[in-house]
């Protein structure tokens, strides 16, 4: 799935994934899965054969696109591809699949896959901060709403998800800010509202995980 415009949010049962216009989303054969468009998108879905597949993971991923990939996804997904009298014969699609596969193969993988947690503590803990992703209560504090304490919530999330409350928070809330964006929200809007006092903080974790800033990415949507 590729969003050649917008913004997508792809659904399974391992998580979401946020896919901005620069990422591709990969969901494997077997997975039971939903997506949503945020703001004003152009998606692009393309569908590979288990021969196919076998070079790219076997799990939900999200990958940075090339210029080289993303020019093969708009090919393979134009109105041309489904024009009989196109030049794009089946091997000629088949041999632009085969480059798309190969430049996902030395894709690197996006931290934009939102893992679902399943204890029940972590499940609470995410509804709190779903609902608010403003929300700057220390783990202790929401721990304690939940019933946890911060040392046990610390553990689940390291054993569980791999990850520390701060990564798992700020991942949630740049996941956030993709959405407003796409919506048309301004960088100052959307640094507050996903619990950045300032902006341009807000800006630096943005542009880690995006690799680019919220303002140039907004102009490119």
């Amino acid at each position: 799935m590729y969003a050649a415009r917008g913004v997508l949010s792809v659904h399974t049962e391992q998580g979401t994934s946020v896919v901005p216009a620069n990422r591709v989303a990969w969901t494997p054969g077997g997975f039971t899965h939903y997506h949503q468009a945020h703001g004003d998108t152009d998606m692009r879905i393309l569908f590979l054969t288990p021969a196919q597949a076998r070079l790219v993971p076997p799990r939900p991923s999200v990958f940075t696109v090339s210029d080289l990939a993303r020019e093969v996804l708009l090919t393979l997904t134009g109105p041309r591809s489904y024009d009989p009298d196109a030049h794009h014969t089946a091997a000629g699609q088949a041999r632009l699949v085969r480059v798309l596969v190969d430049e996902l193969d030395q894709a690197q993988e996006q931290p934009l896959q939102l893992p679902e947690p399943h204890d029940d503590r972590l499940r609470a803990l995410a509804q709190l901060l779903y609902d608010d992703p403003a929300d700057n209560t220390p783990l202790a504090e929401l721990g304690h709403k939940i019933g946890a304490s911060a040392r046990t919530l610390s553990r689940l999330l390291r054993d569980e998800l791999g990850l520390t409350f701060y990564q798992w928070r700020t991942q949630l809330r740049i996941c956030h800010a993709l959405v407003l964006l796409a919506e048309g929200h301004d960088t100052t809007h959307t640094a507050h509202a996903c619990g950045w006092s300032n902006p341009s903080t807000f800006i630096t974790a943005f542009t880690t995980l995006i690799g680019t800033t919220p303002g140039r990415y907004r102009s490119a949507n």
